[in-house]
């Protein structure tokens, strides 16, 4: 007779909810960002600044797997938005092209940058806090096929 024991340890703490805040508010800065040309530069300031901070949360939390998610979340909030947000600033025709080549060509760019960003100010924060994830965690015991008659 023979059995396995399977122990997996689940993350603690979800990011959904932080992640979709973060994605809502990217959404609404590219919008501003295509919208008004004068203020791309307010608008790009903005967008780090919440990345920044979401980058912070998420590496307090430990949850640096979420950089690998946050920008296609974000970018699921996004495109609709800013598709029409193209359609308004160049007029529906000329929109339709902008904002078809800004949710795909754009989308490659801004995810990339998210991702970037994201993971650096994670990495940053989650070294400078130190200790891992099991600091102060028991051993783990491995019992061969033998050991337990």
């Amino acid at each position: 007779m023979s059995f396995v024991v399977q122990v997996r340890q689940r993350a603690r703490g979800n990011v959904s909810a932080a992640m979709v805040a973060w994605s809502l508010v990217m959404a609404v800065i590219l919008v501003i960002w295509e919208v008004s040309p004068r203020d791309h530069g307010g608008a790009v300031l903005w967008g780090l600044v919440a990345t920044a901070l979401f980058g912070v949360y998420l590496g307090w939390r430990r949850r640096g797997a979420a950089v690998f998610v946050a920008p296609i979340v974000s970018w699921s909030f996004a495109w609709v938005p800013l598709w029409i947000a193209a359609m308004f600033r160049h007029g529906f025709l000329k929109g339709l092209f902008v904002g078809f080549f800004l949710v795909t060509v754009g989308w490659i760019v801004i995810g990339a940058m998210e991702f970037v960003s994201l993971g650096a100010v994670t990495l940053l924060v989650r070294s400078a806090r130190g200790g891992g994830p099991h600091q102060g965690d028991d051993e783990v015991i491995v019992f061969g096929p033998n050991d337990l008659r």
